[in-house]
C-alpha cells in the first residue's frame, strides 16, 4: 500500500469571488474566507483549493492573470493571504492554489512587451504568426469560448494564439525563458508555504508547432487530438517536477481537458515524476455535441458509470485521479446528476456518498454541502460569464432565439456554480451587505448554511458524518474497486475490498423505487443509508446504502 496524504485527503474548492464578502463591495475576498474557515474545518475536509486571486482584468474571472505573484486588490493584500494561509494551517488543513500556466492575461507585462515589435526580447514568450493565405487567421483552430483561436494585433500585423479568450494569449513553453519564469512563480508560492497546486488546463502547454488546419468536427475531439497532449508536454512536466516539485512535500492536481484513459498514466503514473493526480473531464463533457457544451446531445447515468469503470481500470495500481461531479466550470451536481426539486436533499446525500466511496481523491465544491442548485435567471444580462456571452453572439448570428439560448444557459452555463454562497436567509444570502457582483440564486431563503445547520437530517450534517466515516475506513482510499453488473440501468452497485474488509455500495439514481434482488446481502451489515427505509432490497428514489462484510482472504 503506497500511502500518501494527498490520496487520503478530501478537497474543498473555493471560488473566492463568490464565497464571502467581508468588505461590502459585493465581491468575496480573502478575509471573508478566513472568517469562514471554521465552517470548512467542521465539515471535515483536509485541503482547500482556492481559484485564482491574482491581479487580473477579469475577462475570465481571474483565469487571465496579469501578475502571478500578487493579490488582486479586490481580494485583499498579501498580508491577508498570509493570514489566511496561517489560519488554514492552524486548523490542521492544507492549501493548494490555482495557477494558470498555459496562458496569461494580455495585460501581463510579458505580453505587453511581446506585442510591441517582432524583435522585442519577449516576442517568443507567446505564439505569433503571419496571416493565412486568405489574409485571415493562420489556421482554422477555434477557441474553447467560441470564435477563432487567433487574434490580429495591428501593431505588427501578426496574429497571436489564444485557445481561450482573446485576452488570454497562450504562453510559448518552447522558450526556455518562459519555463524558467514559470518555475520561479511556483517556487514563490511554495516558499510562502502553500501545500501544492491545481494546474489549469495543463495538457495544453505543449503545442503542435506545424499549426495545421484541423478537419475534425467535434470540439472534444479537437481538444484531445490537437490542443492537448502535445509532443513535449511530458518533457516539460518532468522538468518542472525535477526542478521544483521534487523539493517540497506537496500535491499537484492537473486539470485534464483532452487527457483520455489511453494517456492518463503518462501524466500520473507512479514512475513518471510528473503529477500526483488529474481532474479528467470525460464525465464533465458528457452531453456535449460537435459544437461543444451549447450543442447538447442526450446522455445519462449509463455513460457516467461506464466512464467511472474505464478510468478506474486505466489508473490501475500506479495512477491516481480526483473524483468530482462539479466545479467552477460545470453545473451544480445536484441539478445535473441528482434531482434538485422534490428529491434535492436525498439526492445530494446520495451523490456525496458516491464521491467519497469511489477510488480517488474527492473534491467538493462550495455550496454542495447544503445542496445549492443551478440558477435560472430570467435575462441574459444577469449572467456575467464571458463564455456565455461569446456563445450567445455566435448563436444569435445563426438565428437561435434568446429564449432558446437562455434555456441552454440554465442547464450548462458556468454561472450556475458562480452565484454567491448562501450563508443565511438575510438579504443576498448573507454573502454581502453591498450589491453582489452577480445576483444571488433566489432560492437562498430556503437553501442556506444557517438553516441547514439547524435542520435535523440536513445535508451539511450528512456531509460531516460521511466525511468522518471515510477517514476511518482506508478501504475507500486504497481498496480495489469493482462494479457489479446486470441489475438495473437505474442502479449503480459496486464494491471496495481491502485487507479482509468488503464494502458493498448500492445506489439508486432515479426518481422511482428500485429493487436489487439479484445482490446477496444476507451476511452483510448495513452501515449507512441516506434516507430511512426499512424495505430490505427495495431502494427509495435516490437512496444509497453502504453494507460491510468481513471476508476471508
Amino acid at each position: 500500500m503506497n500511502r500518501q496524504w494527498w490520496k487520503e485527503a478530501v478537497i474543498y474548492q473555493i471560488y473566492p469571488r463568490s464565497f464571502y464578502d467581508s468588505s461590502g463591495d459585493g465581491i468575496g475576498d480573502l478575509p471573508g474566507i478566513l472568517s469562514k474557515l471554521d465552517h470548512i474545518r467542521d465539515l471535515g475536509v483536509d485541503v482547500i483549493w482556492i481559484s485564482p486571486f491574482y491581479p487580473s482584468p477579469n475577462d475570465d474571472n481571474g483565469y487571465d492573470i496579469s501578475d502571478y505573484c500578487g493579490i488582486h486588490p479586490e481580494f485583499g493584500t498579501m498580508s491577508d493571504f498570509d493570514a489566511l494561509l496561517k489560519g488554514i494551517h492552524d486548523r490542521g488543513m492544507k492549501l493548494i492554489v490555482d495557477v494558470v500556466l498555459n496562458h496569461s492575461s494580455d495585460e501581463h507585462e510579458w505580453f505587453m512587451e511581446s506585442r510591441k515589435s517582432k524583435d522585442n526580447p519577449h516576442r517568443d514568450y507567446y505564439f505569433w504568426k503571419d496571416p493565412g493565405p486568405d489574409g485571415g487567421p493562420p489556421n482554422n483552430w477555434t477557441s474553447f469560448f467560441g470564435g477563432s483561436a487567433w487574434e490580429l494585433d495591428e501593431t505588427t500585423g501578426q496574429y497571436y494564439l489564444h485557445l481561450f479568450t482573446r485576452k488570454q494569449p497562450d504562453l510559448n513553453w518552447e522558450n526556455p525563458e518562459v519555463r524558467s519564469k514559470v518555475k520561479e512563480v511556483l517556487k514563490f508560492w511554495l516558499d510562502k508555504g502553500v501545500d501544492g497546486f491545481r494546474l489549469d488546463v495543463i495538457p495544453l502547454i505543449s503545442k503542435r508547432l506545424d499549426f495545421e488546419n484541423t478537419e475534425l468536427d467535434k470540439f472534444t475531439d479537437i481538444v484531445t487530438q490537437v490542443y492537448s497532449n502535445g509532443p513535449r508536454v511530458h518533457e516539460y512536466l518532468q522538468e518542472v517536477y525535477k526542478d521544483v516539485f521534487s523539493h517540497y512535500d506537496m500535491m499537484t492536481v492537473g486539470e485534464g481537458p483532452g487527457i483520455s484513459t489511453e494517456v492518463g498514466l503518462d501524466y500520473v503514473g507512479a514512475d513518471r515524476k510528473e503529477l500526483n493526480m488529474i481532474f479528467h473531464l470525460d464525465h464533465m463533457f458528457l452531453g456535449q455535441g460537435a459544437g461543444g457544451k451549447f450543442d447538447p446531445v442526450p446522455y445519462g447515468w449509463t455513460e457516467l458509470k461506464e466512464l467511472i469503470v474505464e478510468w478506474d481500470a486505466a489508473m490501475g495500481e500506479s495512477g491516481w485521479i480526483s473524483i468530482f461531479l462539479d466545479n467552477h466550470d460545470f453545473p451544480r451536481m445536484v441539478s445535473r446528476f441528482g434531482n434538485d426539486d422534490e428529491h434535492r436533499v436525498v439526492s445530494a446525500k446520495m451523490l456525496v456518498m458516491m464521491i467519497l466511496t469511489l477510488r480517488g481523491t474527492p473534491c467538493l465544491y462550495q455550496g454542495s454541502e447544503i445542496g445549492m442548485t443551478n440558477v435560472h435567471f430570467d435575462s441574459l444580462t444577469d449572467y456575467k460569464d464571458v463564455e456565455t456571452h461569446n456563445f450567445h453572439r455566435e448563436f444569435s448570428a445563426i438565428g437561435v432565439s434568446d429564449e432558446d439560448f437562455l434555456a441552454m444557459v440554465h442547464e450548462v452555463g458556468r454561472d450556475n456554480v458562480r452565484t454567491p454562497m448562501h450563508w443565511s436567509a438575510a438579504e443576498h444570502g448573507g454573502f454581502t451587505n453591498g450589491d453582489p457582483w452577480i445576483k444571488v440564486n433566489p432560492n437562498y431563503k430556503d437553501i442556506n448554511v444557517d438553516q441547514d445547520k439547524a435542520s435535523k437530517g440536513s445535508i451539511y450534517a450528512f456531509y460531516q458524518m460521511i466525511l468522518s466515516y471515510r477517514k476511518t475506513h482506508p478501504v475507500y482510499v486504497y481498496g480495489d474497486f469493482k462494479m457489479l453488473n446486470g441489475v438495473s440501468e437505474d442502479l449503480f452497485i459496486y464494491e471496495r475490498r481491502l485487507d479482509g474488509i468488503r464494502k458493498l455500495i448500492v445506489v439508486n439514481h432515479s426518481d422511482a423505487h428500485q429493487a436489487f434482488d439479484g445482490v446477496a446481502i444476507e451476511n452483510l451489515e448495513m452501515e449507512i443509508q441516506n434516507v430511512t427505509n426499512k424495505m430490505t432490497q427495495v431502494l427509495l428514489p435516490w437512496e444509497a446504502r453502504i453494507y460491510t462484510e468481513s471476508i476471508t482472504q
